[in-house]
């Protein structure tokens, strides 16, 4: 397998972008205003059933997120196939105040790690486990 390929090529300006999004170093670590989440997801739903399809799967992180909504973050997850994953990411959030305060849209892109042999295919541009990623949500 070469070294260099064109999903390396995706990658790396992605992990330079999350390292600059994030390299706003201070002594005190946090800021007033800063938010640490610790999510979880104890289950999925799929919208389209397969057979191969894990029984349980579920979802560990943690998100930092500035006052500017500007956000980095991390999971760990076991996949729809069983596989032990992670998404190491950054984005941004928007609140939906003309519909409810709480309400806010959010959108994420990093790195996918983990979706391996034989459901590699499952994930575009994966390559040896290794992708892009981007994921859209609306939380309350």
């Amino acid at each position: 397998m070469p070294l260099f390929n064109p999903t390396h090529a995706l990658l790396i300006p992605l992990v330079l972008l999350m390292t600059l999004a994030t390299s706003n170093v201070r002594a005190d670590i946090f800021a007033e205003g800063d938010l640490l989440m610790v999510q979880a997801a104890p289950g999925v739903i799929h919208f389209d059933s397969d057979p191969e399809h894990a029984k349980y799967s579920w979802l560990v992180g943690l998100e930092w997120q500035a006052p500017s909504r500007w956000l980095a973050g991390a999971s760990y997850f076991n996949n729809s196939f069983n596989q032990k994953c992670q998404y190491f990411y950054f984005g941004k959030s928007w609140p939906l105040e003309s519909i409810n305060e709480n309400l806010y849209f959010k959108l994420t892109g990093g790195v996918l790690l983990g979706y391996k042999e034989p459901y590699e295919d499952k994930i575009p541009l994966n390559n040896n486990g290794v992708a892009p990623g981007a994921v859209p949500g609306i939380g309350y």
